[in-house]
């Protein structure tokens, strides 16, 4: 068995890299989900549009993905390490006097309702905000997604502003709350 290379590490969450090799349990997740994610969000569902989302998530500069794992897998379960409950990426990262970038997440439906992505969130926060270097996140968020609105409260996150057609999502573009924290918030 071999050792998981978790970038940090909560009480019952990890969170790591996406890597190839995670192609089949993401994707098996994201169908079981697509209830919960439609119409908010069309994660990866076959191997071949996985390999091209991860790969963009682990080449791009601009891109930091992680994909939060429950520290030990569910009973009836195998493999090493903890099955994967949820994603987090940070999108559009801009270096310099900016330090900013953009949220895109979600939770895999066998995890919804455990806290696992709060934790995750926070994991994440902490990392962004210490090795990546970064000052301050974004969410935009449809306002009637209300479990993505609770995680970004949860998380600290304060309401700055309505964006009004502001994504192209599942065929129209979206109006969004836009939820932000800087470094100084996380405290």
């Amino acid at each position: 068995m071999s050792e998981i290379d978790y970038l940090a590490e909560g009480r019952r969450v990890a969170i790591r890299a996406y890597t190839p090799a995670d192609a089949e349990e993401f994707t098996t997740r994201a169908r079981e989900s697509r209830g919960l994610h439609s119409p908010w969000l069309f994660p990866p569902e076959d191997p071949r549009t996985y390999a091209t989302y991860a790969g963009r998530l682990i080449d791009d500069p601009a891109k930091a993905g992680f994909l939060v794992c429950e520290r030990e897998r569910e009973s009836g379960e195998s493999g090493a390490g903890g099955g994967i409950a949820g994603f987090i990426n940070i999108n559009n990262i801009v270096r310099g006097g900016f330090r900013c970038g953009a949220l895109g997440y979600g939770a895999f439906a066998h995890a919804v309702g455990r806290g696992l992505m709060s934790e995750g969130l926070a994991l994440v926060l902490r990392y962004a905000f210490g090795p990546l270097g970064l000052h301050r996140l974004e969410a935009n968020i449809q306002p009637a997604n209300e479990g993505s609105l609770a995680l970004v409260r949860r998380a600290g996150f304060r309401l700055e502003g309505f964006s009004p057609d502001f994504l192209f999502i599942d065929g129209a573009w979206r109006d969004h709350e836009r939820w932000a924290i800087t470094a100084e918030m996380l405290g």
